[in-house]
């Protein structure tokens, strides 16, 4: 996937489950694939590793797929989010997830 600027708004999909009467107001992004085929995805959540926040997204049309997860950045006000290319990182934003996810269970 190729690196994808999306503004926030309000919902910008903290990652929270705060059990509002409400229905949870999704947040998609348009990526682009490595075939240049547009992808819709979800924000599913977000989550801190040191100093750095990442996203969770998982395809909209296809939620069997397996999900991806990008750094995001802010420049000039706006959330950018880049693919993460250093292993060591990796393995640090791997962990941390892993850490969340069984802490939900």
């Amino acid at each position: 996937m190729s690196d994808h600027t999306h503004e926030h708004g309000d919902g910008c999909g903290c990652g929270q489950d705060h059990d509002h009467d409400h229905e949870h107001e999704e947040v998609l992004l348009t990526l682009t694939d490595e075939n240049g085929q547009d992808v819709e995805m979800v924000l599913v959540e977000t989550f801190d590793v040191e100093k750095h926040v990442y996203a969770l997204l998982l395809e909209r049309n296809n939620p069997e797929a397996d999900g991806i997860i990008l750094r995001m950045e802010e420049e000039d006000e706006e959330m950018v989010l880049y693919n993460i290319e250093d292993e060591e990182e990796w393995n640090r934003v791997e962990a941390a997830y892993n850490e969340l996810v069984a802490s939900q269970e």
